[in-house]
C-alpha cells in the first residue's frame, strides 16, 4: 500500500487522509469525479472519449434506474440514510408540489419510489442466500490505488465495495430481467469493476460475487466469476487506458476520433 496518492490533476494526498474524505458523496463523486478514474469513467472511455470528457466536464443526468438503483442500495447498506431522504406524496414529478419540494430540497424522490425500494429491500433481506453473503461485513467501504497502463504508466482509480468483508467483495445490482442478468453483466462491462475492484481491495476474482435482484418478479440470483471474465475485464480496462493516454495524455484531437469496421458480408434482409 503506497502512503500517499498523486491524482490526475497532480495534487497529493495521504492514503489514510484521502481514504477519510472519500466516505463523503461530495468528495467521492464530485472532486475525484474528476481526479481519479473508476469503473464508470472505464465505460464511458470504452464507450467514446467524446461522452468521457463531456460526462466528466458537466456531469450525466440521472435516470430513472439510476435512482431506483440507489434507493435500493441505501435501503439495505445505509437505511439511516434512506430514512432521511425527502419524499413527496405524488402521482407525478410534474406536479406543482414535487417541483417546489425539489426547488427547497434538491435531491427529493416520490413515495411510490420509496415504497418500491422498501419492497426490494425486503425480498433482498427475507432471502438467507443474499443474507449470508453480507452478514458481518463493512458496507460503502472507499478504496483507491493505481492500476498500470500498458505503457507502463500508473493512474489512480477509486471504488467503493458496497460489501466487503477480510476475503470478499459483494456487489449489488437490480435488474429487469434476471434470466438476462449473465448478458447484461457483459454489456454494461461488469468484468471491468471486477477486475479494478480487485486490484484496489486486493481480493481474488474468486471471491468476488453479484447479488442481483429482479425488480419485478423478486428473485435473487447470486453470481460467481470466470476467469475468463476476469481476464475481458483486464483487457478492456486496458484498452480503455490506451484511449485516454491517446486523447487525454498524448493530447490527440478529439475530433478526429472516430470508429472504424466492416459490415457484415453476407446480406442482411
Amino acid at each position: 500500500m503506497t502512503d500517499n496518492i498523486e491524482l490526475l490533476n497532480g495534487e497529493l494526498f495521504r492514503h489514510d487522509e484521502i481514504l477519510e474524505l472519500m466516505k463523503d458523496d461530495e468528495f467521492y463523486y464530485g472532486y475525484l469525479g474528476k481526479a481519479a478514474l473508476s469503473s464508470s469513467s472505464i465505460k464511458l472511455l470504452l464507450d467514446s472519449p467524446k461522452k468521457y470528457k463531456y460526462v466528466t466536464e458537466y456531469g450525466s443526468p440521472s435516470t430513472q434506474g439510476l435512482r431506483d438503483g440507489w434507493l435500493f442500495h441505501t435501503a439495505i447498506l445505509e437505511p439511516d440514510v434512506f430514512e432521511k431522504q425527502i419524499y413527496v406524496d405524488v402521482q407525478s414529478k410534474n406536479t406543482k408540489a414535487y417541483k417546489l419540494a425539489k426547488e427547497e430540497h434538491g435531491k427529493v424522490f416520490t413515495m411510490k419510489e420509496k415504497n418500491d425500494a422498501e419492497r426490494l429491500a425486503d425480498a433482498f433481506l427475507r432471502n438467507e442466500h443474499a443474507l449470508e453473503l453480507i452478514t458481518n461485513c463493512e458496507f460503502e467501504v472507499p478504496a483507491i490505488g493505481y492500476i498500470t497502463a500498458r505503457s507502463g504508466n500508473k493512474y489512480p482509480f477509486r471504488g467503493k465495495a458496497d460489501v466487503l468483508d477480510s476475503y470478499r467483495v459483494v456487489d449489488l445490482k437490480t435488474t429487469s430481467d434476471l434470466k438476462a442478468f449473465p448478458y447484461s453483466a457483459r454489456k454494461f462491462s461488469y468484468m471491468c469493476q471486477v477486475y479494478i475492484y480487485s486490484q484496489l481491495f486486493n481480493k481474488p476474482y474468486e471471491e468476488f460475487k453479484f447479488i442481483a435482484i429482479d425488480k419485478g418478479s423478486l428473485d435473487i440470483g447470486i453470481y460467481d466469476v470466470s476467469e475468463e471474465f476476469y481476464n475481458l475485464g483486464k483487457e478492456r480496462v486496458l484498452d480503455a487506458l490506451d484511449t485516454y493516454e491517446t486523447f487525454f495524455i498524448n493530447a490527440a484531437c478529439l475530433d478526429s476520433y472516430c470508429i472504424k469496421g466492416t459490415l457484415w458480408k453476407r446480406q442482411i434482409k
